[in-house]
């Protein structure tokens, strides 16, 4: 298994990003996040995870170990493969995911592309148990404050994941309402 690799990012290809390590370069499918290290670094160390399948090795890259632990985590889920994986975890931090995954917001999920509705309620399902103990859960007060204030994004044509980041900087503690409200302003 390779597990992390340091060495010159020497090529950015549509395949992904090629990191020369002693001479050998390695072609790593990699995160956003992974990719933005590379791009402005010399150097760069990233945690990686050997996908082996009968007919290929592939070599996934994260920016940090909390990326690839979600990563792996999202594998051992029926229908997610590498691919699906990586968009998952290229399209959000690892903790907003957790926490979607917590609050049970499958709704999260489907709005990736190829996360359908019955995977994105897979992820949610199998993983909220293994996550259970992790302790990051919302309270269910405040969990539902932010599906209400999220859905009212929605309702006004916000994307599932516009509205996300959109709520990501207002404070938990408030209403929904007055959530909406913030996000609106910031928007303007």
């Amino acid at each position: 298994m390779i597990a992390r690799l340091r060495g010159r990012p020497v090529a950015d290809t549509a395949d992904g990003l090629v990191l020369d390590v002693g001479g050998v370069g390695y072609l790593v499918h990699a995160t956003p996040a992974a990719a933005r290290a590379a791009a402005s670094a010399r150097e760069v160390t990233l945690e990686t995870y050997l996908h082996v399948r009968d007919d290929a090795l592939q070599l996934y890259g994260f920016a940090d170990r909390e990326e690839r632990e979600l990563f792996v985590q999202l594998l051992a889920v029926g229908g997610v493969g590498p691919k699906v994986a990586l968009a998952i975890v290229s399209g959000s931090p690892a903790a907003e995911l957790r926490r979607a995954i917590a609050r049970g917001d499958a709704a999260r999920f489907q709005a990736i592309p190829g996360v359908g509705r019955k995977t994105a309620e897979r992820i949610v399902l199998e993983l909220k148990e293994k996550l259970g103990s992790v302790g990051e859960a919302a309270p269910s007060s405040a969990a539902d404050a932010h599906l209400v204030a999220r859905d009212a994004l929605v309702e006004l044509g916000y994307s599932v994941l516009d509205a996300e980041r959109a709520l990501a900087d207002v404070d938990p503690a408030l209403p929904p309402q007055e959530r909406v409200r913030l996000a609106l302003k910031k928007a303007a």
